[in-house]
């Protein structure tokens, strides 16, 4: 579909403008990360990551056994592809092929899910278990116990990892040590009917979740309260704050009909765009 096309959606929010369509007819679209300059998104359905230049033709960069299909990158720009039925990360550096980084099944049975690389090349990734990937190698199980982990970030200060619990809808905080070592589990947001699925950090401190059976997108601050709205025409998976100046807000949406009909997704992912006021800080970006 054309680039600014405007999206069959509503929308209420503080930036006082309307979302936009900026790709649509993928799958189940998911894991956005604003990259080199351009978008890069995780198509589950193809099982593919893709770039995403200006006027939103996809350029193929990996491809996973999906789903789930995540990613995030090192602070080198190395890609680090989650593996989630292998339970294992995978590393592409750039124009090369993929290569085993580190195994996770050994921590935890189960798919693996979501990542976040902070800013000193720690890698969190969360499944049955949350598990710490240091640049060294080192692999181990920081916390667990979830219902249902999903999307993460990571402050600017690489000080604080915000975990989203869909099934417990709400956000999950924890201090962040020197070694990597989470510590001081909290509740960062208690989000009412609200399902957390993938999430980012702005400027301010709040935080914008994609949430898939309520379809819409929202930006809470510490504590819960809901500071802006954006609702769609279908589920929303995922968001990022990315462009040049990062004040655009990235929304993965698509149709949700279950993992087991996974295949009935294609054709009806979109990639949303909106302007906002709060810049996007801390991790997820690279």
């Amino acid at each position: 579909m054309p680039l600014q096309e405007e999206a069959q959606m509503s929308a209420t929010h503080t930036e006082n403008s309307a979302p936009v369509l900026f790709v649509g007819g993928r799958g189940l679209v998911e894991s956005p990360r604003w990259h080199d300059g351009r978008l890069w998104i995780a198509d589950w359905t193809a099982g593919e990551i893709l770039a995403l230049a200006p006027d939103g033709a996809a350029e193929v960069k990996a491809r996973v056994p999906a789903p789930p299909l995540s990613f995030d990158f090192l602070p080198d720009g190395d890609l680090i592809a989650v593996s989630a039925r292998e339970g294992r990360l995978l590393r592409q550096a750039p124009g090369g092929g993929l290569d085993a980084y580190a195994k996770l099944a050994p921590l935890a049975e189960g798919l693996w899910n979501e990542i976040v690389i902070d800013g000193r090349g720690n890698a969190y990734v969360n499944g049955g278990c949350l598990a710490l990937v240091t640049p060294d190698g080192r692999v181990q199980r920081v916390a667990d116990g979830f219902a249902f982990p999903n999307g993460m970030a990571i402050t600017p200060d690489n000080r604080t990892l915000i975990l989203a619990e869909s099934h417990g809808r709400r956000l999950t905080g924890f201090d962040i040590a020197a070694d990597g070592a989470l510590t001081n589990r909290r509740i960062w947001a208690d989000l009412g009917d609200g399902v957390p699925d993938g999430i980012c950090i702005d400027a301010e401190g709040c935080v914008w979740y994609a949430d898939v059976p309520n379809r819409r997108c929202v930006r809470v601050r510490q504590g819960g309260d809901v500071m802006a709205t954006v609702a769609l025409d279908r589920g929303g998976f995922a968001c990022m704050l990315g462009g040049p100046d990062r004040r655009t807000l990235y929304i993965a949406a698509a149709q949700w009909f279950g993992m087991d009909r996974m295949g009935e997704t294609a054709g009806t992912g979109q990639i949303l765009s909106l302007e906002v006021d709060s810049p996007g800080a801390g991790w997820p970006y690279a």
